[in-house]
């Protein structure tokens, strides 16, 4: 039985790239506005809580905080794991070599161009292997 509803073919992972970097750039820009507006105020800092299953959770009051936990769940919704929102860091669900019995992870972050590693569920990013 596998662990997650959504799995991506290596086509479909990289296919989802531009639009994947473009909301999580947004994301970052968004919370360090969201600190600043929070510093500026005196209302504490915001921290990136690791979430219920719609991606991470932030905490904190500021203007942009709905905005950057919106693009957030969209991420989660589409089936993708973010698993270090800071650095861009997200996982693919994947069956290694169409064997759905073998579930791991397609691995990507910011300043990556392309998916070119995967890792078992278990390793994380310490176990990746190249494509």
């Amino acid at each position: 039985m596998t662990q997650y509803k959504k799995h991506f073919t290596l086509t479909e992972a990289r296919a989802t790239l531009p639009k994947l970097r473009r909301k999580l750039l947004r994301i970052l820009d968004l919370i360090a506005d969201v600190r600043n507006f929070q510093e500026k105020e005196g209302l504490g800092q915001t921290v990136v809580l690791r979430g219920n299953g719609k991606g991470p959770l932030l905490t904190g009051v500021a203007p942009k905080k709905e905005e950057a936990q919106r693009l957030i769940e969209e991420i989660a919704a589409d089936g993708i794991q973010i698993k270090d929102l800071e650095k861009g860091l997200v996982d693919f669900p994947h069956f290694l070599e169409g064997d759905t019995e073998h579930e791991v992870f397609l691995c990507w972050h910011l300043g990556e161009d392309t998916i070119e590693f995967w890792h078992e569920i278990e390793e994380g990013f310490s176990g990746r292997v190249k494509i």
